[in-house]
């Protein structure tokens, strides 16, 4: 038994080791995954080093340029808002609330549309065409325009947008999944298993969906991305996260007037989406190479 464990021990650490090999083949995917970890530990700590509180205020300091910019003061780095509250700040902790929403919207349409994926190639028939024809009619919307209908049947706030977001999202999976399911469904494995006595369950989520994992995880990882800017730009909108709330979208929809008169209240948390969302890409990139054999370099 001892020996067995080893053994496989040994496997995963050299299937590790191989996908680290041809992630880091890509330099860009590596800076990528770098700053992201950067920002996931700046949201995981944010309490811990941002300077000030993300909604105290300093009405005596309002509109005040960044550090560098004549006028500015070193303990408001980025300068502050119009309520004299601290841009650092807030951008740190809108990296969490981004994040979170990002993390959500993944989740909550991964697993709904994986397991409708699964259900759809592996029984086929009426179910399938149900599915698929449900997934159709969604993704005939315009997605971010469906969000904001369901968010309008909500009602504004954080929650219902990250739930019409992951449903905007949902036929990807679906469709992904379907697709590799049906392309696992008459391989040799899949056969053994029926004769062997597997039922539909176990072949399903035992036999069949870890060898589809590869795409749906990198397909997770770009709507990652996609997710945080949805968010962002449904608080942009008014239908997100609601002001004093320090999200990337809402700090630059509640400073949106000061465009002209204070450009940096809306300018840093635009670069915060901006990078935020090319690392991930970056990353995704870097698996999909990393993951998908055909892609693989010599």
């Amino acid at each position: 038994m001892s020996a067995t464990s080893s053994v496989s021990t040994s496997i995963r650490a050299q299937q590790w080791k191989e996908f680290w090999f041809y992630f880091s083949v890509s330099k860009t995917a590596v800076a990528g995954l770098v700053f992201l970890i950067l920002v996931v530990l700046m949201a995981l700590f944010a309490d811990v080093i941002s300077p000030h509180g993300p909604a105290e205020q300093y009405r005596e300091f309002a509109k005040l340029p960044p550090a560098w910019i004549e006028g500015g003061q070193l303990q408001f780095f980025l300068g502050t808002d119009y309520a004299g509250r601290d841009m650092l700040s807030r951008i740190i902790h809108g990296s969490r609330l981004s994040l979170l929403a990002g993390c959500v919207v993944v989740v909550l349409s991964m697993s709904i549309g994986v397991l409708l994926g699964l259900i759809a190639g592996y029984r086929g028939g009426w179910v399938e065409t149900l599915i698929m024809r449900v997934m159709d009619t969604i993704m005939a919307v315009p997605g971010l325009l469906l969000a904001l209908v369901l968010v309008a049947i909500l009602g504004p706030g954080l929650l219902n947008a990250m739930v019409a977001i992951a449903i905007t999202y949902t036929p990807s999976f679906v469709r992904l999944t379907r697709a590799s399911t049906l392309t696992e469904l008459n391989r040799d494995y899949v056969t053994a298993s029926k004769v062997a006595g597997a039922g539909p369950a176990r072949l399903m989520f035992i036999s069949i969906l870890p060898n589809c994992m590869a795409p749906i995880i990198v397909q997770g990882t770009l709507s990652f991305s996609t997710a945080i800017l949805d968010t962002a730009a449904l608080g942009f909108l008014g239908m997100g996260a609601q002001a004093p709330i320090p999200e990337w979208g809402t700090l630059i929809a509640e400073n949106r007037d000061l465009i002209m008169s204070a450009p940096w209240t809306v300018t840093f948390p635009g670069i915060a989406i901006l990078f935020a969302v090319l690392a991930i890409n970056l990353v995704g990139d870097g698996l999909r190479d990393a993951l998908d054999p055909k892609l693989k370099r010599s």
